[in-house]
């Protein structure tokens, strides 16, 4: 009657923490996990989803497929996909392979995209002449010095009469 024979499917809610309830400690189990209430100082850890409500508070580490949060949360996350929902609060630090955040968003977090398949990046061979060419500085004539006096704006010449 309580034993069980198969595995719940991963996105079935199976483990609900209460928004009047308060857990400390670490939590594991293979369904997904709904907070709506604290945890504190708690380790969070599933192979499916983990759902953090407008009326959660967690402080801790959550490790899962998929993080969504509306509340408050500060720790690190190791996830495949994070999504910060309008109106999420979250600090710490979140290692994802794929990252959503809505607008209204308060972040004080670090967000580390990692990929399952690192691609290494291969380095260019540096040109065959790496040499920057310098052009030499542009002489400007010398121009005569400037006088204050006026000019004819007809002629070019000036209106100062020597005679």
């Amino acid at each position: 009657m309580f034993g069980r024979s198969q595995r719940p499917e991963a996105d079935a809610i199976e483990v609900l923490i209460g928004a009047r309830a308060t857990f400390s400690g670490r939590l594991q189990c293979d369904a997904s996990i709904r907070i709506d209430g604290a945890v504190d100082q708690g380790q969070i850890e599933t192979p499916a989803n983990v759902i953090l409500t407008e009326t959660a508070n967690v402080q801790g580490d959550i490790v899962a497929k998929v993080v969504s949060i509306r509340g408050k949360f500060k720790g690190i996350i190791q996830a495949d996909r994070v999504e910060l929902l309008d109106g999420s609060q979250v600090g710490g630090v979140l290692n994802v392979n794929s990252f959503y955040m809505a607008e209204n968003v308060l972040m004080r977090a670090a967000v580390n995209i990692r990929a399952d398949h690192l691609v290494e990046a291969k380095v260019p061979p540096p040109p065959p002449n790496p040499a920057i060419p310098v052009l030499p500085p542009v002489q400007q004539p010398a121009q005569p010095l400037a006088t204050n006096l006026p000019i004819d704006s007809m002629t070019g010449k000036s209106d100062t009469n020597y005679e």
